[in-house]
């Protein structure tokens, strides 16, 4: 479904992303392990298509996304929920949920649909529709974040950093519904984490990115053994 080939991207004069390959099959549930700073958010914009890469390939569903703009490409099924939620926070719940329906702006019956999937699986944001999303906390902020990802109707989610400063009751929760999305909306799931014990024992396989550079990767039982992958990410 999503393919990299040789990818390098460069933030100014910085070489972050260094010939990275990898693939994700339909209806995989997939981790992205790294430490902060390892390059993992910017793999994701360079996939999302706000970075575009000085070298190699990218394709979804044997679409170069290289030649589409980024509103492109959240129509053709591939939608990033980025780190740090990026909000608005001066608009209510519904709203920001609405803004994320973009792809398919003008079908108010699948809106609506699309509307009780959310709220089914988030039923604070529909208790607290019309309240500012600036007033919420960040566990509900990230709520209304994969929602509002969810409003498109992906057929691939990218999720970055979804735990971060997030306590742990709540990044439990967190992990079942995207569990959930995986498995009862038939979405793809890449997820980026730094949490690695939450991203291994909810994901089929994942890839380590170590200084912009993917080096370990399998199943997510065979990492969560790996001497290397223990001592740096979940602790001995």
């Amino acid at each position: 479904m999503l393919r990299l080939e040789q990818v390098n991207t460069h933030i100014g004069g910085l070489h972050i992303i260094q010939d990275v390959s990898l693939n994700i099959e339909k209806g995989e549930f997939v981790a992205l392990l790294g430490s902060n700073g390892a390059g993992k958010t910017t793999l994701f914009r360079t996939i999302a298509g706000v970075l575009k890469p000085r070298a190699g390939t990218i394709t979804f569903n044997g679409v170069d996304l290289l030649r589409l703009p980024v509103h492109k490409i959240v129509e053709a099924g591939l939608v990033l929920c980025p780190q740090g939620r990026q909000l608005y926070p001066e608009l209510t719940v519904y709203k920001n949920l609405l803004l994320g329906a973009f792809p398919i702006r003008g079908d108010k019956k699948r809106i609506q649909k699309n509307l009780e999937r959310v709220y089914a699986f988030f039923p604070i944001l529909q208790e607290r529709t019309n309240q500012l999303a600036g007033t919420f906390s960040g566990g509900e902020q990230q709520m209304l974040a994969i929602g509002r990802a969810l409003m498109g109707e992906p057929r691939m989610l990218l999720l970055d950093e979804p735990s971060m400063g997030l306590a742990p009751m709540i990044v439990k929760q967190i992990g079942e519904v995207i569990s959930d999305i995986n498995r009862e909306m038939d979405t793809t799931v890449f997820l980026s984490e730094q949490n690695a014990n939450m991203a291994l024992n909810i994901t089929d396989r994942g890839y380590v990115l170590e200084s912009g550079r993917c080096g370990l990767e399998g199943p997510c039982e065979q990492l969560k053994k790996d001497e290397k992958v223990r001592k740096a990410y979940i602790g001995a």
